[in-house]
């Protein structure tokens, strides 16, 4: 039986010293969206407007689509539809082979990771670099992103610098961060220059226009599309906006969400192919139909992968990205990985404290802490959860459905526990108690106080 957020959650949480770094280090930047969402006194009203313009659109999506893809062919951009990952491997490799590559460079795609891209063209003889650096750093290491944004956040410097030392000669034992970054720069424009096709993920699709935007930092995405005569573009259904007027609400929103910036170091519009190029758009389904159809979800498919849900997540910031088992993690994953395969993510909605800190920093405002609630209850409903989880939440429902049980719970934890031996309160049987303190017990419940301050009146 494979593992579940829990148990690789705890096993992330067992380095103390990294979890608590991992913990503050996303703090930092949630903070930072903080800072930068209340320099505009229009924040809210972006949201609103971006929430507005992804409900209408899901709503049209294959009107959308369909003239996106008619304005794009108009630009000479080809166009192809896969159903799944399998048909988008096949087809990226089909492309690739028919110009005979052999390497390609690869900017960083939350899809592609999605359809295992990467292991599927290398058993195909073709090499495939991550350009953006936190996406080489984890491929050096053979190690999914544990973010959607900061890949490589759950390691340290002195982490890169022995990774370096492997893979690209660097001095051993310097870990200084201008050096690694220059070492990592000579090595990716050897790449860069010897490439024979380039790959890139879509941030935002323009329906109006047929032109895609791609928002980076390192400008490895520009790149990599300006060098090889061969651009390849991957985007889920959901990346379409309706008019190039609509792109300004959500370059405002992402980086301020993402990494509380401004905006991103570089915005990309991409209508077309280099002179003397091809440029094609792959545009996936892979199970977003599915979501589409529900109600209950579809406001899922609104995500801009900024990455805010995870920075602020309690669970997420202290059992780190692996701990979830899927491609994307935190709120938004726990949310998108039991749609695709509900037993097998059922732990996933669970991963949540439900303070709906995900859903409050949304740009978009996916009602995160709401799909999860709903998830849970799928979860139970199919027969998924955990046996012992599902006799402590039975026993604590016949509980809380009897007041006078209720009470006399309630009276006992306050009266008796604190008396008890701590080895007994601590022991195996109080899992909760692991990594907790209980709180000190207050002399009488709410419902007394409340008699008594009612009854002095």
């Amino acid at each position: 039986m494979s593992q579940g957020h829990p148990e690789l959650a705890n096993a992330f949480a067992s380095d103390v010293e990294r979890m608590k770094w991992h913990d503050k280090a996303l703090w930092f930047v949630r903070l930072k969206r903080d800072v930068q969402s209340k320099s505009l006194d229009e924040w809210e009203m972006l949201r609103n407007t971006a929430d507005a313009i992804k409900s209408h659109t899901l709503s049209h999506l294959d009107t959308y689509l369909e003239a996106f893809e008619k304005n794009a062919m108009a630009r000479g951009i080809k166009v192809h539809w896969a159903k799944d990952a399998a048909e988008h491997n096949q087809i990226v490799l089909d492309i690739l082979q028919a110009v005979n590559a052999k390497m390609i460079v690869k900017s960083k795609s939350m899809l592609t990771e999605e359809c295992h891209l990467n292991p599927f063209l290398e058993k195909h003889g073709i090499e495939v670099v991550d350009t953006d650096l936190g996406e080489r750093i984890v491929q050096f290491r053979n190690e999914p992103p544990s973010h959607i944004v900061l890949p490589a956040i759950h390691l340290k410097k002195e982490d890169v610098g022995t990774t370096f030392e492997h893979f690209l000669k660097t001095q051993k034992g310097n870990c200084d961060p201008t050096y690694l970054t220059r070492a990592a720069r000579a090595h990716l424009r050897e790449k860069f220059l010897n490439a024979d096709a380039a790959m890139t993920g879509v941030n935002f699709a323009i329906s109006e226009t047929g032109g895609i935007v791609v928002c980076t930092n390192e400008g490895n995405a520009d790149l990599g599309a300006a060098l090889p005569k061969v651009h390849i573009a991957c985007m889920g259904i959901e990346k379409i906006i309706p008019r190039l007027k609509d792109l300004s609400i959500f370059t405002r929103l992402l980086a301020r969400s993402a990494t509380g910036q401004p905006v991103t170091s570089y915005t990309s519009h991409y209508h077309g192919a280099v002179e003397g190029g091809v440029m094609h758009v792959v545009i996936v389904d892979n199970g977003r139909s599915k979501i589409l159809a529900n109600q209950k979800y579809v406001k899922s498919l609104q995500c801009i992968r900024c990455g805010a849900c995870l920075n602020t997540c309690p669970v997420y910031r202290r059992s780190g990205g692996f701990s979830y088992g899927y491609t994307i993690p935190g709120p938004i994953g726990s949310t998108l990985g039991p749609s695709r395969d509900l037993e097998k993510y059922a732990s996933l909605p669970f991963a949540c404290s439900l303070c709906a800190s995900c859903s409050n920093v949304c740009p978009v405002k996916v009602d995160l802490h709401d799909e999860l609630y709903l998830r849970r209850q799928d979860v139970v409903e199919a027969g998924h959860l955990d046996p012992t989880k599902h006799t402590a939440l039975k026993i604590a429902t016949w509980v809380m459905m009897r007041p006078k049980v209720m009470d006399m719970a309630g009276w006992m934890a306050r009266k008796i526990v604190p008396l008890l031996p701590r080895a007994l309160v601590y022991s195996k049987l109080n899992v909760w108690g692991k990594g907790r303190e209980l709180p000190p017990f207050p002399q009488n419940s709410f419902k007394e106080l409340y008699k008594a301050k009612k009854g002095s009146k």
